[in-house]
């Protein structure tokens, strides 16, 4: 499993209790992010401190699930980003190295409903680009021929945050690590009072729509297969 983000933080908010049973289940689990968070942050920590800083973040929320495979991208910006070819050879890369059967990443399609959020710019960027990469392009062994990689073929995708989810997660029994995981990302979520039970309170109402019993937690995600 290879997850492509636009932002550290990114996939501990949609998914990380996802990964967490994937880990469980004995998965592998890889995390490839597009960028470094570089504006971010919510204080007066230095600019040039905050992509360094954010990347040891993501690295100690990818342990709180059990994720030991952490990449980031170079030359890529946290607020500009687009769904470039460039970007799209490098995601593509990354597919025909780690070789995974599924992809999970951020949706890039837009929720008028929940325009903070899942709707960035950059999410929405990260979103097309990997879609792109997935097909055609790291199937396409005539498709970015000098990366000297072979070409590899995706068989599922996943999109977090994107409208009308149909696929649900139950991650009651592994929320605690969630939550742990985006404590790590304490340059993102330690100013958010009371961002344990709004957390909890945003997982119930996932559950409770896809019709789960009353006190699970659930995360939604968009599945295709890509075949």
């Amino acid at each position: 499993m290879l997850c492509v983000l636009a932002h550290p933080d990114d996939v501990d908010f949609g998914s990380a209790g996802t990964i967490a049973t994937w880990v469980d289940a004995g998965l592998e689990v890889a995390y490839l992010l597009v960028t470094r968070g570089d504006a971010g942050g919510f204080d007066d920590t230095p600019r040039e401190q905050m992509p360094i800083l954010r990347e040891a973040e993501q690295r100690a929320a990818a342990a709180a699930v059990g994720v030991k495979q952490v990449e980031f991208l170079d030359g890529y910006r946290d607020g500009v980003l687009e769904p470039t070819i460039a970007l799209r050879r490098d995601i593509t890369a990354a597919i025909r190295r780690f070789r995974p059967d599924r992809v999970l990443t951020n949706s890039p399609l837009r929720r008028w409903d929940r325009l903070a959020g899942p709707s960035h710019p950059d999410h929405l960027a990260a979103g097309e680009a990997t879609t792109c990469a997935v097909y055609p392009d790291a199937r396409n062994p005539f498709t970015f021929t000098d990366i000297g990689l072979e070409a590899w073929t995706v068989r599922e995708i996943w999109y977090s945050g994107g409208p009308d989810p149909d696929h649900i997660v139950d991650i009651t029994d592994v929320f605690p690590r969630k939550l742990a995981a985006l404590r790590a990302h304490a340059s993102q979520t330690s100013h958010i009072e009371g961002f344990d039970e709004m957390l909890r309170q945003r997982h119930a109402m996932v559950a409770t729509a896809a019709g789960l019993p009353e006190g699970r937690l659930a995360e939604g995600f968009s599945v295709f297969a890509t075949a």
